[in-house]
């Protein structure tokens, strides 16, 4: 960089003036290399009032400066620039030198340090001196890029905390039963074991790297817990899978910690809304269930014996039915795992609507929406779709759990509801 006796040179205004060059060689709208530094500017270690100056320098600018060829250079006046920010001097010369030293901007100057600049006839810049923008068509790509890496881990670590509000929540179910039940076991070993981790929760947003570790521990003491409460099992009398299905009903709690993962999701978490009952069921649903090839009408037809995975499924298989309880199990291992965690064993619909009753505000469904479902859709079809529903959120392809159930009775409502080809799709992409 050459210098001209008033601006001392650094590595930085260096690296800056080389992207200035490189930049000079590119053809990139206004709008492209501006959005792509917006989306990295936190990343890149810039503020909200840095891109105030940069949107500032940018309106100077026209679309021709950005051609190929041609650097969109800013003489704009220390007065001008002022007044558009509300920056002071001192900020406005600090902010304009950190967005140099992340590579955004250089600076082109003067023999004398002064700012300026003229265009000919048709607008183009004949010469100036000032601010030079050309370093944002030079990253452009570069930003891009990396605004897609970032969405991508974010994804991730959205769908690492949900896989660890569910492991937590199982570990805290099975818990609390086996100390209410004074069952065998070290459990407060355990209880303990499982408030360190609780204690480990991030307040503040953590890579995927960290997130999967912690998921990992969760996981293991899961296994131990399971496994004791496996052993404990051969030696009560009442059903371990009635007394986990109460634990989860009556004893996950609506403000739990883990809702400060993640500030910015805070108030998006889905609160646990349980009961002791399922909410009254409306059957008189046949059109719309006939409309998702799925026939809630049971006959006399025997029984259907299937085994998934290590589980035992018995389940009628209406005469015409095109959606049977095993495809349902099969497609959505999700699902079927969690059931297995809270202790139940899915061998008829009914039982399969129970536990989709029971992972309903695991996702976030309403009462509301889950109410409504039933009555659209009929007990059968609801199920089915909320267990579709729950490896699709876990597996991070829905955002909203609760929109998508209601997209599903609309689409039912108008005849338009297939969810056996959902079915059906997803146990063609597990086999290929």
């Amino acid at each position: 960089m050459k210098h001209n006796g008033w601006r001392k040179p650094t590595p930085g205004l260096g690296i800056a003036e080389q992207l200035a060059q490189a930049g000079e060689q590119l053809t990139v709208s206004k709008k492209q290399a501006l959005l792509a530094c917006k989306r990295v500017a936190a990343h890149i270690g810039l503020k909200a009032s840095d891109m105030l100056l940069l949107d500032t320098f940018g309106a100077f600018t026209q679309p021709q400066d950005w051609e190929e060829g041609r650097r969109p250079i800013v003489w704009a006046s220390n007065a001008y620039l002022m007044e558009q920010t509300g920056f002071s001097l001192s900020a406005l010369k600090r902010h304009a030198r950190r967005l140099v030293d992340a590579g955004v901007i250089a600076f082109k100057d003067s023999p004398n340090g002064k700012r300026w600049g003229h265009r000919d006839g048709e607008g183009h810049i004949v010469e100036a001196y000032g601010f030079d923008l050309a370093p944002l068509a030079a990253r452009a790509e570069e930003f891009e890029i990396l605004h897609g890496h970032l969405q991508a881990e974010r994804q991730l670590c959205l769908r690492v905390k949900r896989q660890i509000t569910i492991t937590r929540r199982v570990i805290r179910a099975k818990l609390e039963v086996a100390l209410d039940r004074a069952l065998n076991g070290p459990w407060s070993g355990f209880a303990e074991a499982f408030q360190a981790l609780l204690d480990c929760l991030p307040k503040r947003t953590k890579g995927s790297d960290w997130l999967l570790d912690l998921l990992q521990r969760f996981a293991d003491l899961k296994d131990q817990v399971e496994a004791a409460f496996g052993r404990a099992e051969d030696v009560v009398e009442m059903p371990v899978e009635n007394a986990v299905e109460n634990a989860v009903e009556n004893k996950v709690h609506v403000q739990e910690d883990y809702i400060e993962m993640n500030r910015k999701r805070s108030i998006n978490e889905p609160h646990i809304l349980v009961t002791n009952q399922l909410h009254p069921v409306i059957s008189n649903s046949s059109e719309s269930e006939k409309a998702a090839g799925v026939i809630t009408k049971q006959d006399s037809d025997p029984p259907v014996e299937t085994k998934q995975d290590g589980w035992s499924t018995t389940a009628k298989k209406p005469r015409g039915t095109v959606l049977d309880l095993g495809t349902v199990m099969q497609a959505c291992p999700g699902f079927t795992q969690m059931a297995r965690d809270l202790g139940g064993y899915i061998e008829n619909w009914s039982q399969l609507h129970r536990v989709a009753g029971q992972v309903r505000p695991m996702v976030g469904v309403s009462e509301h929406a889950w109410t409504v479902a039933q009555e659209k859709l009929g007990p059968q079809l609801a199920a089915a779709a909320m267990a579709l529903i729950f490896d699709k959120f876990n597996d991070g392809e829905v955002s909203s759990a609760g929109g998508y159930l209601r997209g599903m009775v609309e689409k039912a409502g108008a005849g338009e509801l297939h969810l056996e080809r959902s079915f059906y799709g997803r146990l063609s992409g597990k086999a290929a």
